[in-house]
This record gives C-alpha cells, structure tokens and sequence, in this order.
C-alpha cells in the first residue's frame, strides 16, 4: 500500500481537503498527515519529529506557506511533491482583492513569490482548467506539470432529493458566505423585476457584504435572508428549493472557478442557474439543463426564472437531467479516475 503524506495546516474539514482524502482511499492509498504547530517552523518542526518516509507529498489547498518545507522533504526522500493551491495568492490579493496595483514592485513580488514555490512542484493541481492555464501563463507553472481535478461534492452528503412538497410558491435558494464573486447583488436585482411571480428569494448565509445587501433588499417581500447553518445540514436546506443559484460576479475570479454549490446543488438532482464562463469548457459548458446567464446579467437572470417558471411542472425532470450532467462529469467515479491518471505521471510503482 501506498502512503500519501498530506502536509502543511490545511483545514481537515474543508470540502476540497475531504474530497482528496477520499479519493486517495479509495484508490488503495495509506493517507497520513503532519501538521505543523506554524508554518512558518515547519521546517523546524519536522526536523525535530521526523515524519516517516511517504510515497509522495501533497499540499493542499489554500497552503503556499507550507509548500517550503514539504519541498524540503521531497527532495531529501526523493519523492513527488504535489501541491493542490486551488487558488492563486497572487491572483487573490491583487486582482481579486486590489491589495496592490497591478504592476507594482509589491504585486510582482508576490507573484515572483508564488511562481518559485510552484516551481518546486512535481504536479500542481487545478480545479478548472482556466485555473490551470493561469497557473502556467501568470506563474510560469510548465504545462505539462499542471492537472485539472474539478472539485465535485461530497456525496455522502449530496446525493438525489425529493422533490419538494411545496409545489405552490417557488423557492429559489443561495447559499454562501458573500465574497464579491457570488454576484448576490445581481440576484437581488432579479428578484426585484420578479415581485409578480410565486416565487420567493431566499439567501442564504453571512459575510462582510452582509449589511449592504440587506439595505439592497429593504422592501422586496420576495426576499428573505437565513443565517448561515451547519455544513451537514445544508443538503437539506437544499432539498427545499426548486431552483439553486451558482454565482454571478464579474470578478476575474469568478471567471475561472466552478462554485462548489455547482456541484452540490448538481448532486442534489436540483435545476441551476449561474453565470457563463470558460471554466465549464469542456465539461458542461453550453449544456441546456443549466440556467446560463452572462456575469452581472440581472435582467439575463430575471428572464430565465420567468421562462422556467412559465412550466414549474418541468423542474423536476430538469433537475433529474442536471444530476445526469453530474454524474456525467464530476462524480466520484469521475474524479478517483482523473486523479489515479495524473498520479501515474509522477509516481513510481513497483
């Protein structure tokens, strides 16, 4: 048996670290972790435990900061370092954020920052392939060392639902935490040219934009707002909905991502809508079950709800279509597949 040694402070919990665990089990993997107390003295503490000997390393998402010292270690025992970055730090903090200027002295430091720690790499894994493309036109990350693993849902958790009771009032849900990428404010916007349909708007979670959103929806009666609730019992509160919502910002950012609630509410066998972009190319890109709208588009996005909702009797049979898209592209099946492929190309078997 082969050991994965997952390396750095990654969060256990998160979607994408759980999906990987996974995946890697069930392809016959030993998984192991070390965690450093900093990773600023990963080094040093794993010069103090020694961690034993794995097959390979991986570094997952959000992690940059520990890729130095699982670097480190790749090259003393002589074995493949994957890095799963997910996003770009640098693309986060100047392009997404405007942190610095585009162009700056401190802008192109990080972005130098971020290039020499993927280059360390044997594998650096994408979540789309516009990702990756950036990976390799932004940080000089070599094509043939980039992978593309979408991310996916955790289908223990998101599996087919029943069909909500409620056939009489419509309810169209988002879920997130409210980062300028979701585009909330283009679904209130739509929500506010749909106060004629039986269709209430629900958002769903919490987050920095929080207050201003509430002040934009002051006065729809079609809109309601719900606290953010456990992870676990999100498939449910999911269930309810007729109609799941993806993201609609036009950062550059939500350009290159497929949101995991894509993939949930996929899962969940539920009708979606969510902006178009090149980062479903290839996959379900132009597929007709999905509600595509252009980014910020909140006349494009009032004007599918009112078509989809002109035969409410077909969003079930939509939904169960978009869970065939899923199964289709992103299924755990799917993704053990791609991941066992991309391994072969740095892993040595005996």
């Amino acid at each position: 048996m082969k050991t994965v040694l997952i390396w750095g402070r990654g969060d256990p919990g998160y979607s994408r670290n759980r999906i990987v665990v996974r995946l890697f089990t069930e392809l016959g993997w030993q998984v192991r972790f070390f965690r450093p107390f900093s990773s600023q003295l990963g080094l040093l503490h794993s010069l103090w435990t020694r961690p034993e000997r794995p097959d390979l390393i991986w570094v997952p998402c959000f992690r940059h900061d520990d890729i130095g010292s699982a670097s480190f270690w790749a090259r003393k025992w002589q074995v493949p370092l994957v890095v799963d970055p997910f996003i770009s730090s640098f693309a986060k903090a100047v392009l997404e954020r405007k942190k610095y200027p585009t162009g700056s002295s401190a802008a192109e430091k990080l972005r130098q920052r971020e290039a020499a720690l993927l280059e360390r790499a044997d594998l650096v894994f994408a979540d789309t392939r516009c990702h990756a493309d950036f990976f390799v036109q932004q940080l000089g990350v070599r094509p043939e060392k980039t992978s593309v693993l979408p991310v996916g849902a955790e289908e223990e958790l998101f599996y087919p639902m029943e069909w909500p009771e409620d056939q009489e009032s419509i309810d169209i849900l988002f879920y997130g935490s409210f980062l300028r990428l979701h585009g909330i404010e283009t679904i209130i916007q739509a929500a506010a040219l749909c106060r004629d349909l039986p269709a209430r708007w629900t958002i769903l979670g919490d987050g920095d934009l929080r207050s201003g959103l509430l002040q934009q929806a002051a006065g729809l009666a079609n809109v309601s707002f719900e606290p953010w609730i456990p992870y676990a019992e999100l498939p449910k509160r999911m269930a309810r909905a007729h109609i799941l919502l993806g993201i609609f910002g036009d950062t550059p950012q939500a350009a290159r991502v497929i949101p995991n609630k894509v993939f949930q509410s996929m899962a969940i066998s539920r009708p979606v809508i969510t902006r178009t972009s090149a980062a479903y190319d290839g996959t379900i890109g132009g597929a007709e079950e999905i509600g595509w709208v252009e980014a910020g588009d909140h006349q494009g996005l009032a004007a599918t709800v009112r078509r989809w909702l002109q035969n409410p009797h077909q969003l079930c049979e939509r939904g169960h279509r978009t869970r065939q898209l899923y199964e289709t592209y992103f299924s755990q099946e799917r993704l053990r597949s791609i991941l066992a492929r991309s391994l072969d190309r740095v892993v040595l078997h005996d």
